[in-house]
């Protein structure tokens, strides 16, 4: 029997709902109680250098109030280092970060970045913080991650995501050999961006994935029909195709 496919709910969107009004409403720290009760196995959080969205004070409270494991997305900078080993969350995902950009744009250029990446992921290990790399689904971002003892990846699926259904076929090709040969390497891999309940199967199917990271169709979702409905919908669609 394939192993249960782990769903981690990324709460950034809430927060930038709330920023753009000033104040405390929406609150994320509610949003991941609400993620909790509907089937979620984690929240992901991205601090942003410029605090977007997700503040120092969201990831204080989401650490010290909610049950979950914490993922805590992150640049590979000095400060962000800093911020993990001051909250110990259950994971820290390495991430590229542009100011510029939207949102994440792509993967983290892991294997053009060893020595930079070397003493953080040494750091967070020593720390007991499970350390994921945020990467392109190649063989050559796969040996950095052997190289720097990442015993996570996750796969950017924007590629996949992005295209029409008609024309995914390649795309989900090179994921799924991406996923074995990270398999293979004794790497778990996970995978997320711009996942949906309409594509998600493929990607869900792939036996070896261990965890899903999603969020910005949900908390789009929930304007419609609610938090809690948008989340079981997504995890009734991951189990389908499990």
């Amino acid at each position: 029997m394939t192993a249960r496919l782990r769903l981690g709910v990324n709460i950034d969107h809430v927060a930038t709902i709330r920023n753009a009004r000033g104040g405390g409403h929406p609150d994320p720290l509610r949003a991941a109680h609400i993620a909790a009760a509907a089937g979620a196995d984690g929240i992901t959080a991205h601090l942003r250098e410029d605090r977007r969205h997700i503040t120092d004070d969201d990831i204080a409270r989401l650490r010290a109030e909610i049950a979950l494991p914490l993922n805590l997305e992150m640049a590979a900078t000095g400060e962000m280092l800093a911020i993990a080993l001051r909250h110990r969350p259950h994971a820290a995902c390495i991430v590229p970060e542009r100011r510029e950009e939207r949102t994440t744009e792509g993967g983290l250029d892991a294997a053009g970045q060893i020595e930079t990446l070397t003493p953080i992921v040494a750091k967070l290990r020593d720390a007991g913080i499970r350390v994921s790399l945020f990467i392109e689904p190649t063989p050559a971002q796969i040996e950095a991650a052997v190289r720097l003892g990442a015993p996570v990846v996750e796969f950017h699926t924007g590629a996949y995501a992005h295209l029409a259904e008609a024309d995914r076929a390649p795309e989900l090709r090179r994921l799924t050999d991406a996923v074995a040969l990270a398999a293979k390497n004794g790497i778990e891999p996970h995978a997320g961006h711009g996942l949906t309940t309409a594509n998600v199967g493929p990607v869900a199917a792939i036996p070896q994935i261990a965890e899903l990271n999603i969020g910005h169709y949900l908390i789009g979702e929930a304007i419609f029909i609610g938090l809690d409905a948008a989340i079981r919908e997504m995890r009734a669609a991951m189990d389908v195709a499990r």
